[in-house]
């Protein structure tokens, strides 16, 4: 069963107290590097089947490391997603659960007291810095990233992300002014690099919450120029988020995964020439399925792979996600695990590592026996849950084998279950609640068990805008 909860007011208890914090200087804690993709899919990785494109340095961490196949985002859009990883809990539990934005920059704040994976690892010692996207609070709010980490270099603000040629980036809570016409993706790997560069001698924990390839398909020409003779029939299509617009923006959205992968060939090579790398745990994955924004076609490349759905969709295709995880020495190379897990396991599994203990508000469990090649030492989830508000309320749980997603649930809190098998359909095309009455039960059970109500996100119709009269 879950660990009970109180409330969703215990997340924002101080629980650091709770932890038994076993720092040694001498202790062998290994270095924490987590990539987190934005908005890739399943299928957008040529370990994973994508045909269109090569990427042959995550591919590497695939060779040598660990491939997961039943890995899960914390949620099917960006807020939510980071929140889950942070904290550990997943969205029937978790403080944000859903985009919810401010202005005129920003995403709604946690509460100041919020116990978050970086504050924890700060409290064993580790220099902690995050690189990428944030979207968990706006400049200057009670969850600016520069109170959680030592470091941060880039977007406070997810809107802001949704272009790559920015006016302005975030340096912990300093505004630094960007031309406009600076490819932000290379800036903020030359800032993570140098993060990793200025912490050789301590364990450190560097998040890259990277913005590609999100919302606006751009990427330096150099990138995308093969791609423009690869993809011709393209050429006169546009794509338009923010930012300027992109002639042919199938060329770009492979030219700009083709830079992201340059950029972890970057940070291998850097690890290696700083004799890191068996020291360094570096994972993968991404914050939830492909998108269909700015001209990208998620169709065109396969990016879902076999699973249905993508963004904002609650099917494989929308939370099913890529982890690939490499640590020299400790992760069997070219070894694949088939365990059900999800983003929430970071936390547990990164407090182990640290030797800290893990806090009690948690839905996590950790991942380190199958990391270690000790499968059958494995703890496993009696299920994983997802609510998300957005497009008439959904909900799914994964219980073993079968699958549940209940849609339209702000209209009708009664709306039917689907049931899907997902040995014999991953891709969820055949509706077998009516044939398993007995799962369908167990799944109520569940979102039952999962769900505990929050004063920010609920279930219930949209209210309808007033007409005024003419």
């Amino acid at each position: 069963m879950m660990k009970t909860f109180l409330a969703t007011a215990c997340c924002v208890v101080p629980m650091l107290l709770q932890c038994s914090i076993s720092w040694a200087a001498d202790s062998g804690k290994p270095n924490l590097v987590y990539i987190l993709l934005d908005d890739a899919g399943y299928g957008d990785l040529s370990c994973y089947g994508q045909q269109k494109f090569t990427t042959p340095h995550i591919d590497r961490l695939a060779s040598e490391g660990m491939k997961f196949s039943q890995h899960y985002s914390g949620s099917t859009v960006c807020a939510p997603t980071r929140c889950c990883l942070m904290t550990g809990l997943h969205t029937g539990h978790a403080y944000v659960r859903g985009n919810r934005e401010v202005q005129p920059e920003g995403q709604a704040a946690m509460p100041a007291e919020i116990v978050t994976l970086p504050r924890l690892l700060k409290q064993a010692g580790y220099a902690t810095g995050a690189f990428g996207k944030w979207g968990l609070g706006a400049p200057g709010s009670p969850s600016d990233p520069a109170r959680h980490f030592d470091v941060f270099f880039g977007y406070n603000c997810q809107r802001q992300a949704h272009t790559y040629y920015p006016d302005h980036l975030w340096k912990n809570f300093e505004r630094v002014s960007m031309d406009g016409k600076t490819h932000s993706a290379d800036v903020i790997m030359h800032e993570a690099l140098a993060f990793i560069r200025a912490h050789r001698d301590q364990p450190f924990f560097a998040f890259l919450p990277v913005t590609i390839p999100h919302a606006a398909m751009h990427a330096p020409e150099s990138y995308v120029a093969p791609f423009r003779k690869k993809f011709p029939q393209f050429a006169n299509v546009v794509g338009k988020y923010k930012g300027p617009e992109v002639k042919n923006p199938i060329a770009a959205f492979a030219g700009m995964m083709t830079q992201m992968d340059d950029h972890v060939g970057q940070l291998l090579a850097v690890l290696k020439e700083l004799e890191l790398d068996k020291n360094t745990l570096v994972m993968l994955t991404s914050d939830n399925g492909p998108h269909k924004e700015g001209g990208h076609r998620p169709e065109f490349f396969d990016s879902n792979g076999p699973l249905r759905g993508h963004k904002r969709d609650l099917y494989e295709g929308g939370i099913r996600a890529p982890l690939l995880v490499r640590w020299v020495g400790k992760v069997k190379p070219g070894s694949q695990s088939d365990h059900i897990s999800a983003h929430w396991d970071v936390l547990p599994t990164f407090c182990e590592l640290a030797g800290i203990e893990v806090p009690q508000a948690t839905d996590g469990i950790s991942l380190v026996p199958t990391l270690l090649g000790k499968s059958e030492q494995q703890p496993t989830h009696e299920y994983l849950y997802w609510e998300f508000y957005e497009q008439g309320g959904k909900r799914a749980v994964r219980f073993g084998d079968w699958k549940a997603i209940q849609l339209n649930r702000n209209e009708d809190p009664q709306a039917p279950l689907a049931l899907y098998h997902l040995p014999t359909d991953v891709a969820e095309q055949n509706d077998v609640a009516r044939e398993h009455p007995e799962q369908i039960k167990r799944a109520l059970a569940m979102f039952q068990d999962a769900h505990t109500p929050s004063p920010f996100w609920k279930f219930e119709p949209r209210k309808k805008k007033r007409r005024t009269a003419r």
